[in-house]
């Protein structure tokens, strides 16, 4: 439906630049959806090859626990040697105006040991560096998933925004300018044939 607008030059020229806008906004909208759907599938593919390597990961890292409690008994006591990870920090990097997380973890020194050597051996050492390789892993999938999510958000309102522009914002402006050429060129045809009627009169 047509805005009703008064037809006038400036009313129509308005319009004209508000349709030109729309169109450009939508552009921009798809654009920006593509690219946000680009880097979306990248992470999904990404995301997907990690999934693997945890899932791996986690059944070595049990396996070798359940090792590490056959051949030393219970550890229950020796994993609380192991220090809470505090490295931990949080980054964000645009895209498309998108805050996307950046997860950072200090490199875990391999080589240092928190317990004890006279009580313990390498079926504990094993399975200490096993689940070193699933606490990487699942820092990279949690980073990853997140930014999974809060892109799919905006390609859903970026999605929304271009519908409406397409389908309501855009086609209301053109049914506008339609409205108003018609009414001005009625007029200019009505303000022609009055010219010729006193035209006509004078001569």
């Amino acid at each position: 439906m047509a805005i009703q607008a008064v037809p006038t030059k400036g009313n129509l020229m308005n319009t004209k630049k508000s349709l030109t806008l729309a169109k450009m906004g939508f552009e921009l909208m798809d654009k920006k959806r593509n690219i946000l759907i680009r880097e979306m599938m990248a992470l999904i593919d990404k995301a997907n090859e990690i999934q693997g390597k945890i899932d791996d990961a986690y059944a070595e890292a049990y396996f070798a626990l359940q090792t590490a409690n056959i051949v030393h008994g219970y550890c229950s006591e020796i994993s609380k040697t192991i220090p809470v990870e505090t490295s931990l920090t949080l980054d964000y990097r645009s895209v498309m105006g998108v805050e996307i997380p950046i997860v950072r973890m200090d490199a875990p020194d391999r080589s240092k040991l928190h317990f004890g050597l006279n009580t313990t051996g390498t079926a504990l050492d094993n399975a200490f560096q096993k689940f070193t390789e699933v606490k990487i892993l699942t820092v990279q999938l949690a980073e990853i998933e997140n930014s999974v999510y809060r892109l799919a958000d905006a390609i859903k309102k970026t999605q929304k925004r271009a519908n409406a522009l397409k389908n309501i914002m855009i086609p209301r402006f053109e049914e506008t300018v339609k409205f108003i050429t018609d009414a001005l060129d009625e007029k200019d045809r009505e303000e022609f044939t009055r010219m010729k009627v006193i035209k006509r009169q004078k001569q």
